[in-house]
């Protein structure tokens, strides 16, 4: 992490004063009990307090803090709901942390446009509840959307189980508004389906707080389905269930959502949820397609003969729109439901090629030999996004640091057999060492070029996303030029 700026610790005092002549002082936090509960994020094996959490009211407020902080030299980490995955919004002990919790109304429902506007920690729910009964939804779902912010979802490009038909957050984002770290309000995109100009929309959307904050959204929203259903498959193996994925893409068929678990998480889950999995499977798969009665019954008809063709043990189909919730509940409850393995997991996040599936599953159960940790798996199967639950006690320091060991090895073999480090969690802390394994010098100095410009002093979120690229050239893991790789002087995370 940066470097703490003693200088800035021994200024509290007067950072609080002047920030609280910017904003109302109820909303400035500052004694340790205030900001216990903002010390970390969803990855809860890290912690730290900041220096002072803010919660801003208005656009002009989160600009006049943001142009204070780079005027004066003070990091500023951007906080959303808190639910990341990856240490993204976690703090630094001489950060001012930007809790924008306080952003929590839609702004309009506009359905002549098909879009609603949003204030950044409306939760990603919300705004399903806000349009469906004008029969209306939000496509992009995590399994944490009763709780995930529709900001942070666009600082990761959050993605969940309908990604496969529907696309992740980028594909559903029409627009935003951004403070940038000078202080400067500009919006990017709008209700169009497009815009002139450079695709600075891509560039903010997956950035993970690192070149803005964001304070409005306007997302696209779709009519909801004529026909939904979905079949609950169970197999006899795990590499069963992976090739039945590969099949059912490559035959063409385009399900609403495709997930996989296997026997322990599907054990898990059920006994939490009641939701009718077969416990007995090794894996066990939800497939949904939506569509007309049509078309939907054909490719139902279809998946049932793909997998009675890859040796499935159970198939049922939901007879109801109740029952097929049922079994989503079920997936969408899966990480509360392993409370019950392990006093702590890590849940990973690596993206594979859909056909390299039943290797990467073998490759983990090697791997959990080898550290001698649980793990259980769900993925969104369809879109190869894997998030593997490595089990371990937290007070243990050997089981985290084995913990940490054994989620690097995942990733890093996600990365040799053609894929990502992450889907939709983002790199934050967790993989930020790890960059260098699918990005050379070169690829990462370009990355901090883009960030540089934008924010000129790293104060926005640092210590996030990019490795100290001397520490990766010393341990070989990016290519040096030459002989000699070159580090500009910028500052350096």
């Amino acid at each position: 992490m940066p470097k703490v700026d003693s200088s800035i610790l021994s200024n509290k005092d007067k950072i609080l004063s002047d920030i609280e002549k910017i904003i109302d002082p109820k909303n400035v936090l500052s004694h340790t009990d205030e900001i216990r509960p903002y010390e970390t994020d969803a990855l809860a094996a890290y912690k730290q307090a900041p220096l002072l959490v803010v919660l801003p009211e208005t656009v002009k407020e989160v600009s006049e803090i943001l142009k204070y902080c780079n005027d004066n030299k003070i990091k500023i980490v951007p906080r959303g709901a808190g639910t990341g995955l990856s240490g993204g919004s976690l703090p630094l002990e001489d950060c001012i942390l930007l809790a924008m919790g306080k952003f929590n109304k839609i702004l309009e429902l506009d359905y002549e446009n098909r879009c609603v506007v949003t204030q950044p920690c409306v939760t990603n729910l919300a705004i399903t509840q806000a349009v469906q009964d004008k029969g209306f939804y939000y496509a992009p779902d995590p399994s944490s959307q009763i709780a995930c912010s529709i900001g942070g979802n666009v600082a990761e490009n959050s993605g969940g189980v309908h990604s496969l038909k529907y696309g992740a957050t980028t594909n559903n984002l029409l627009g935003i508004e951004v403070v940038l770290m000078d202080g400067t309000i500009t919006r990017f995109g709008g209700k169009a389906m497009d815009s002139e100009g450079y695709d600075f929309l891509g560039l903010m959307t997956g950035s993970e707080g690192l070149l803005g904050v964001i304070t409005e959204v306007t997302v696209k929203i779709l009519r909801t389905p004529e026909v939904v259903k979905a079949a609950l498959i169970g197999f006899p193996t795990i590499e069963d269930a992976g090739n039945c994925v590969a099949e059912i893409i490559a035959q063409g068929c385009i399900p609403a959502g495709m997930e996989i678990m296997d026997k322990a998480l599907t054990k898990a889950t059920n006994d939490y949820s009641k939701a009718g999995y077969p416990t007995d499977a090794e894996g066990m798969m939800i497939v949904e397609f939506d569509g007309t009665e049509h078309e939907v019954n054909a490719y139902i008809e279809k998946v049932k003969n793909i997998a009675e063709k890859n040796n499935s043990s159970s198939l049922k189909i939901s007879k109801s729109n109740d029952e097929r919730l049922k079994f989503w509940a079920g997936r969408k409850a899966a990480f509360p439901a392993c409370g019950v393995l392990a006093p702590d997991y890590m849940c990973m996040d690596g993206s594979i090629p859909r056909g390299k599936l039943a290797e990467v599953l073998n490759e983990i159960t090697k791997l959990s030999k080898k550290y001698n940790l649980p793990v259980a798996n769900a993925f969104h199967a369809g879109d190869g996004n894997l998030h593997p639950l490595i089990m371990f006690d937290a007070n243990d320091p050997e089981e985290l640091k084995k913990c940490e060991e054994f989620g690097a090895d995942i990733l890093k073999y996600c990365v040799k057999v053609g894929g990502a480090l992450t889907g939709e969690h983002g790199v934050g802390i967790e993989k930020r060492e790890l960059m260098c394994e699918a990005f050379n010098d070169k690829d990462i100095q370009q990355q901090l070029t883009i960030k540089v410009a934008l924010d000129p002093n790293s104060l926005l979120n640092p210590g996030k996303v990019y490795p100290i690229l001397r520490k990766c050239a010393e341990e070989g893991r990016v290519h040096v030029h030459g002989g000699k790789t070159k580090f500009p002087d910028i500052p350096r995370f």
